[in-house]
């Protein structure tokens, strides 16, 4: 019989309740949904969309439709409730606070989990207001290591199991299976820095940036258009016009490197931009550090930003994610790159660039 005394103390006690037919046919119909936005964006990311468009709405409505207040998840992050005026001070929710209605009338900021090296708030950096607010992160507060012992305490037989990797909405079967599943094979040119044609890629949708397996190129040589170094080959640009797939030689070479950023589907955690000259720190991808930099520009659903040092394989597609200290202010689509150490040797605009759909 399982132990549930560690499970109280965290404040949560499972009230399971059944997903309906209806709801399940909604998840799925928002799943198929996602393949199409993958075609109009040249590298995004699932588990930011499996989010946006099943956890913290198709699930959050089902949740409250029976008459829930609130969803946990098993996200690595915290949720922090202040008053406007800042009078009373911060309240930090915790898994154990009383499930009452929650008051709109306060901000709701997203943090950082505990645990450094599985905070999630870079996946979760499109919640908006209400959404955090009906929202209950009971593994913020706690590191991994902590998890899997209250797990192995109460009995549960995945108290050891390994991290998963697999996509949220897919489970763990290749990523590449899943799109071949709805995305018809496109394929293109394999170009090298200089122009060269050294190979044809199977579709765009499935390389990315800084990519250095599985591009389908083993063997070139100096002969064939590589370099007489035998550095790798990484995929730089992906132009989405003549479906070339660009690749160079060696892991700095100026093409991987960006010092400035467009992102356009921009959320605000807190339903307004900073100011512009604000600096900031960004993740262009989850298992990034964080990078200095500031907002130089704001406009509608877009923000533009430099970085303080030049960034490696800032890729379209992506999520740029803002942050100050431990607060995830919210996040849009990497539209554009630009480089001013690469400009003398990028392709041409057309090549490079990435116009929003």
């Amino acid at each position: 019989m399982m132990n549930t005394a560690p499970l109280a103390r965290t404040g949560l006690m499972p009230r399971p309740r059944p997903m309906s037919s209806a709801s399940i046919r909604i998840q799925g119909s928002r799943v198929r949904r996602i393949p199409a936005r993958i075609l109009r964006r040249p590298t995004p990311n699932p588990d930011v969309l499996c989010n946006a468009e099943i956890k913290f709405k198709a699930f959050l409505d089902h949740a409250l439709r029976l008459g829930a207040q609130r969803i946990a998840t098993g996200h690595y992050a915290r949720v922090r409730q202040a008053d406007h005026t800042r009078r009373q001070g911060a309240k930090q929710i915790s898994h154990g606070d009383d499930a009452q209605a929650p008051c709109l009338d306060h901000r709701f900021e997203l943090l950082r989990g505990i645990d450094e090296s599985k905070d999630q708030s870079y996946f979760l950096h499109r919640l908006n207001q209400s959404q955090l607010a009906r929202t209950v992160f009971p593994l913020g507060d706690l590191r991994k290591t902590e998890v899997r012992r209250i797990a192995a305490e109460i009995g549960l037989p995945n108290a050891a199991k390994r991290d998963s990797t697999g996509i949220c909405f897919i489970g763990e079967r290749p990523f590449r299976e899943f799109l071949n599943r709805y995305l018809p094979a496109k394929p293109g040119p394999i170009k090298s820095s200089d122009g060269r044609v050294l190979g044809e890629h199977v579709g765009l949708a499935f390389y990315t940036l800084g990519q250095r397996k599985g591009i389908g190129i083993g063997g070139v040589n100096a002969r064939d258009g590589g370099d007489a170094s035998g550095a790798p080959w990484f995929v730089a640009r992906k132009d989405m016009v003549t479906d070339t797939l660009w690749i160079v030689q060696g892991h700095d070479h100026p093409w991987l490197l960006s010092d400035r950023l467009i992102a356009d589907d921009v959320v605000w955690v807190a339903g307004a931009p900073p100011a512009i000259g604000t600096r900031l720190t960004a993740k262009t991808r989850y298992r990034q550090g964080d990078a200095q930099c500031t907002i130089i520009g704001i406009s509608g659903r877009g923000f533009e930003l430099s970085f303080e040092q030049p960034q490696w394989a800032v890729t379209p597609g992506q999520s740029a994610v803002l942050y100050h200290r431990e607060a995830c202010l919210g996040g849009g689509v990497i539209a554009s790159v630009s480089s001013a150490r690469a400009e003398s040797v990028l392709p041409t605009s057309s090549d490079r660039e990435y116009s929003p759909q």
